[in-house]
């Protein structure tokens, strides 16, 4: 075991974690109408989080040579995760202007043509890997989810964050395929209430969109679907029953990030427990998993953008 006297101890043999997915730049757009960049991508996010927990972890997925593309990378390896296999492309980093709501709440709208994003080389899994983690863009754009349909025949775990953006989707129908097709490969799968409700029809209301889209995704095989509802309690369902998950008061900066830094939490106390298909159709052990996510996902919306903690700012007690 390694570690700190002042935080969790992180043990030698955990296994790694493979991350594909976009690496990008948001344009956070404030209230007030004042812009700042700051580092983003659902998956990158949630790379960066788990490297920061002390989880192995790889992102194998194509970041620029540009200036932004260089501060992504330099992030990604300050936070110990690997990019050996990351394409660097000359293509420009891939932007996202993200509009902040007085709630903190954000919006997003994605500039992808021709940019970083799309330059996408097919990846092997290797030898490392004990899981995969993928989702958002890599959904919504048919040439991403394409060149990483090899993880539903890894025998890998996978853990699927749909996320959807719908600004981004042109052929509703083959996007409601490919989250049918990843889904059950998936053991994991993470929708939000909105996401719920968006791939429900928008005119179903959001209790039962998220009611319809559970059953669904647990019919498909997943092993396991956990529904976010911002401030209100994480849903966790199995085929052996259903739990919540009570959300902490917290002052909220922003909620840019939120989510990936549950997903990294979730993924990096089941990684402690034992990694294994099995364990995520577990409620008990999944349940207290999500407590982990809740608990990233809270200093992350207490932080201006995406800033994971680092495992010695948690609780010890946290973690299996």
């Amino acid at each position: 075991m390694v570690g700190s006297n002042d935080g969790p101890t992180i043990p030698n043999s955990l296994g790694s974690v493979l991350v594909l997915g976009e690496a990008l730049c948001d344009l956070v757009i404030e209230a007030d109408g004042s812009v700042t960049s700051a580092l983003g991508g659902a998956p990158y996010n949630t790379a960066r989080a788990l490297g920061r927990l002390g989880v192995p972890t790889e992102f194998a997925s194509p970041i620029s040579t540009d200036r932004f593309g260089d501060l992504l990378a330099a992030s990604l390896t300050d936070a110990g995760v690997d990019i050996a296999r990351a394409t660097r492309t000359e293509a420009p980093t891939t932007l996202a202007a993200a509009t902040l709501a007085d709630d903190g709440s954000a919006s997003y709208r994605f500039y992808v043509e021709g940019t970083s994003i799309l330059d996408v080389v097919p990846v092997e899994a290797g030898d490392g890997p004990v899981a995969v983690m993928t989702g958002g863009l890599a959904l919504a754009l048919p040439e991403i989810a394409r060149s990483i349909e090899w993880v539903l025949d890894s025998g890998l775990p996978l853990v699927l964050d749909v996320n959807c953006r719908p600004a981004l989707i042109d052929d509703r129908s083959a996007f409601l395929d490919r989250v049918r097709r990843f889904a059950a490969g998936s053991d994991l799968v993470k929708v939000s209430d909105e996401d719920a409700r968006w791939l429900a029809g928008a005119t179903i209301p959001t209790a039962d969109a998220v009611e319809q889209i559970v059953d669904e995704l647990l019919a498909l095989g997943t092993r396991a679907v956990v529904v976010t509802a911002g401030a209100d309690p994480v849903l966790v369902a199995t085929a052996s029953g259903r739990a919540r998950v009570e959300i902490p008061a917290v002052e909220v900066v922003d909620t840019i990030g939120a989510g990936d830094a549950f997903d990294a939490g979730v993924i990096a106390y089941w990684i402690r427990a034992g990694a294994d298909h099995e364990a995520l159709g577990q409620l008990d052990l999944l349940t207290r998993a999500v407590g982990a996510g809740v608990a990233v996902s809270a200093v992350v919306c207490g932080r201006r953008g995406a800033d994971p903690p680092q495992l010695g700012q948690l609780p010890a007690e946290l973690w299996p």
